[in-house]
Parts: structure tokens; sequence; C-alpha cells
């Protein structure tokens, strides 16, 4: 099995910065791609950042872009989201996950780049962790 846990959420003020980290256990060199997906009460998930864990490509939606970075770390099963000028919009439940299809993965970095719809969750999902950001 793959299992994911985050860490590093938390409240900050607008402006501050946080980095979200995703620990990755099991069957690590199966996942064709991870990625940062965000949810608030009243709204549609949201993709936010997609990264191919082979060549490490990366796709980040347009709301965050130039603000959000996602990286990994293959060597130490970790995956990361460093946030910069955080703002009270992205105030949201984050959930890092992973998924061994490639064609599966194509989809997702449309759905993130585009909002095109995709047909089904990740296969693997961490528990969520909290990012508040205050005016």
């Amino acid at each position: 099995q793959v299992q994911l846990a985050e860490s590093g959420g938390g409240s900050v003020q607008a402006g501050e910065s946080l980095k979200l980290s995703c620990s990755v256990s099991g069957y690590t060199s199966s996942n064709a791609c991870m990625a940062w997906f965000r949810h608030t009460s009243g709204s549609e998930r949201e993709g936010v950042a997609v990264i191919y864990t082979s060549d490490g490509s990366s796709y980040h939606a347009d709301s965050v872009k130039g603000r959000f970075t996602i990286s990994q770390d293959n060597a130490n099963n970790t995956l990361f989201l460093q946030m910069n000028n955080l703002k009270p919009k992205d105030s949201a439940m984050y959930y890092c996950a992973a998924d061994q299809s490639t064609d599966w993965c194509a989809k997702l970095v449309r759905f993130v780049t585009m909002r095109w719809p995709i047909p089904r969750q990740a296969q693997y999902w961490g528990q969520g962790i909290l990012v508040s950001v205050s005016p």
C-alpha cells in the first residue's frame, strides 16, 4: 500500500509563508504523479499543483501560480508545497495525493491547469491539514 501524511499547516497572516510536507510510505516507486488539492466548505475541490515523480515536471493552478511551488525529494519520499505571499482566499484544508496511472495523471494536469473534469479520485490520499490565513 501507499500511505500519505501531511504536516506543516497552521495559521498565518496575509503575506506570510508556509511549507507543507507530505511523507510517503509503502510502494513509493509505483506513483506516477503526486499532487496537492484543497477544499473549503461550500466550494468544489481545487487542484493546486501536480508533479510527475519520474522527471519532476510540475503544473500549478492559475490561482497560485507565482506564489506556490510543488517539489519532491524522492530520496526521502517526501512531497512539498511551498506557499508564499499567502492570501485569505488560500485558507482551506490541504490534501496530498498520489496515483499510479500515467493516463490519469495527464488528466489531472488538465484539471489543475484548465479545470477540466477528472473521472475519479486519486488512488491514495492523506488525511488533510488545515491552512488558515487571516487578513
